[in-house]
C-alpha cells in the first residue's frame, strides 16, 4: 500500500494495535532495516578509522571531530525542525527522503579527496539521518499500544547494533580487499533502493490510534508547548542525561574500537571486524532485545523495570570493559567484552520507551527529537572527540616518558607503519606505535567508568517514572 494513499487522521485513542499482525510486523521490520542502514552508514567510519587516520595523517582528536562532532552537529540541529514536520506531515515520506539523502552522502564519502571534503559529506550524512528516528518512534507508537511498545521499540533499536555488525562484516573485508573508499560506496548506495521500497509499501497510521481511550485527547502541540509539557517530567530529563552519558562513552569506544585492536594487538582491519566487532555487535543486539523482552515481562509485577534493569546492567558492565581492554589475550578479551556489550546495550529500548512514554501523542516525535538533540550532541558529538583528545594526551605522555622523549611528538608519529619505519627507523617507529596503542587503551579505560554514573541515574529515575508516564506499561 502506497504512503501517498494514506492521509493523516485525527486522534482516535482506540487502545488497539493498528493494522493486521502481519502488516505491523512488516512495518516494524522495515523501520528496523532502515535504522540498521542508518547505523551502517554512521558506524562505517569507525571501522575504517585507522586507514583514514594514516592516509590523511590525522591526530586522534581530528578523527574524533570527523567521526563524531562533524556528523552530530547537523544531526542534532536538523532533528527538531524535521520532527516538527513529522508532527504535521506524512511521516513515511519524511523517512523515505531522509534515507535516500544520507545514503547518497555516505557514497560521496568514498570519493572525498581531503579531510575537509570528507567532513562536509559526513555533515550531509548527519542531515539525512536526523529524519528517521523521531518519525519512526511516532509511527511505532501509533501501530502498537503501550503494553507492546517496549518490545517493539527494543526490536527497532536492534538496528543500532545490527548496523554495527554489518558495517564491520562488510566494511572491514571490503577495505582490506580494496580500500576504505570502496567500502563507503558499496554500503551507501543500496540505501537509495530501501528508501524507495519503504515509500511505496508502508502506510501512514492515524495519530494516537493505539493510545488507550483514557489518554488525554488534545490537538497538536507547538515546540514551546512540547517543551513546557516535558519540562515537568523529571523522568524525561534523568533519562535524557543518563542516555547522553552512555552515548558519550559508547560512541567514543565504537569509533576507536577497531583502531585499538589494530594498534594494541597488531590485527588486520578485516580480522578485527570479523573476529571482534561482529561478535560484539551480535551480543549487543541480543542484549537490547533480551532486555526489552524482560522489561515487558517484569513490568506487570515491577512497573519500574524499564529503568532499573538497564541501570543495574550498565554498572555491571564496567569491570568487564576494564578487563577486556587491558588484557593482552585477544580470546579472553573477546569473551569478557561480549558479556560487557550484552549488558551495555540493555539501555537502548529503555531510553526510547521512557522518552515517548512520558509524552502525549501530540508531542511524541518532538519529544524524541529534543531527547536526541541532547543525547547526540553530548554523546555522538563530544564522545569520539573527547576520546581522541584524551588518547592524544596520553600518547604524548607515553612518548615523553620513552627513550626518545625529546625527539618524538604525536604529529611526527602519524602515518602508516611502513612510512614511520622508513622515516624514523625501527626503534623510533616502535616507540610511536606503542605510545599510540597505550594512549588509546587508557583513554578507553578511564572514560568507560562514566557508565557507573549513568547506571545510577537510571535507577534514580524510578522515583518519578510512574507519575510521569502518560500510559502505564502494566
Amino acid at each position: 500500500m502506497s504512503a501517498s494513499q494514506a492521509e493523516t487522521a485525527p486522534l482516535t485513542n482506540t487502545g488497539q494495535p493498528f493494522g493486521t499482525s502481519g502488516y505491523r510486523n512488516y512495518v516494524l521490520i522495515s523501520l528496523t532495516v532502515l535504522y540498521t542502514l542508518n547505523f551502517i552508514d554512521r558506524i562505517l567510519i569507525g571501522v575504517v578509522a585507522q586507514p583514514i587516520i594514516e592516509e590523511f595523517k590525522l591526530q586522534d582528536w581530528q578523527f574524533g571531530l570527523l567521526s563524531g562532532f562533524g556528523f552530530a552537529l547537523m544531526y542534532t540541529l536538523m532533528g527538531i525542525p524535521i520532527a516538527r514536520l513529522a508532527e504535521h506531515m506524512n511521516r513515511v515520506r519524511i523517512i523515505a527522503a531522509s534515507v535516500i539523502l544520507w545514503s547518497l552522502m555516505t557514497a560521496l564519502c568514498g570519493i572525498a579527496g581531503s579531510f575537509l571534503a570528507l567532513l562536509v559529506f559526513r555533515i550531509g550524512v548527519g542531515i539525512g539521518e536526523a529524519g528517521l528516528t523521531p518519525a519512526a518512534n511516532s509511527i511505532i507508537a501509533d501501530y502498537y499500544p503501550p503494553r507492546s511498545r517496549a518490545r517493539a521499540i527494543a526490536i527497532y533499536t536492534m538496528g543500532i547494533t545490527l548496523g554495527g555488525v554489518l558495517a564491520n562484516a562488510f566494511g572491514g573485508p571490503i577495505t582490506e580487499w580494496f580500500s576504505w573508499r570502496e567500502a563507503f560506496l558499496a554500503l551507501g548506495i543500496p540505501g537509495v533502493f530501501f528508501g524507495l521500497v519503504f515509500l511505496w509499501t508502508v502506510k501512514e497510521p492515524p495519530r494516537g490510534y493505539a493510545d488507550p481511550p483514557t489518554a488525554t485527547k488534545v490537538e497538536k502541540a507547538n515546540l514551546a508547548q512540547t517543551i513546557k509539557e516535558v519540562s515537568a517530567k523529571r523522568s524525561f530529563w534523568i533519562n535524557m542525561f543518563a542516555a547522553s552519558l552512555v552515548a558519550f562513552v559508547g560512541y567514543g569506544i565504537s569509533n576507536f574500537q577497531v583502531a585499538f585492536f589494530q594498534r594494541a594487538h597488531g590485527m588486520s582491519i578485516s580480522d578485527v571486524a570479523l573476529q571482534i566487532a561482529v561478535p560484539l555487535g551480535l551480543a549487543a543486539s541480543l542484549g537490547a532485545f533480551a532486555t526489552g523482552y524482560m522489561t515487558e515481562k517484569l513490568s506487570e509485577k515491577y512497573p519500574n523495570a524499564v529503568a532499573w534493569l538497564p541501570g543495574v546492567m550498565l554498572i555491571a558492565c564496567v569491570p568487564l570493559y576494564w578487563i577486556g581492554f587491558t588484557t593482552e589475550s585477544v580470546p579472553f578479551a573477546l569473551v569478557v567484552l561480549i558479556v560487557g556489550a550484552f549488558l551495555h546495550y540493555s539501555y537502548l529500548g529503555a531510553q526510547y520507551t521512557i522518552c515517548q512514554g512520558v509524552a502525549s501523542a501530540r508531542s511524541r516525535a518532538t519529544a524524541v527529537a529534543l531527547f536526541l538533540f541532547v543525547v547526540n550532541l553530548i554523546g555522538y558529538g563530544l564522545g569520539p572527540l573527547f576520546m581522541g583528545l584524551v588518547s592524544d594526551i596520553l600518547m604524548q605522555s607515553n612518548l615523553a616518558a620513552s627513550q626518545f622523549g625529546g625527539e618524538l611528538t604525536g604529529a611526527i608519529c602519524k602515518g602508516k607503519p611502513e612510512e614511520l619505519i622508513t622515516a624514523l627507523g625501527q626503534a623510533k617507529a616502535a616507540a610511536c606505535m606503542t605510545a599510540s596503542a597505550e594512549g588509546l587503551r587508557w583513554a578507553i579505560i578511564y572514560i568507560v567508568s562514566i557508565f557507573l554514573v549513568a547506571g545510577a541515574m537510571y535507577i534514580y529515575a524510578c522515583k518519578t517514572l510512574q507519575q510521569d508516564l502518560v500510559a502505564k506499561m502494566n
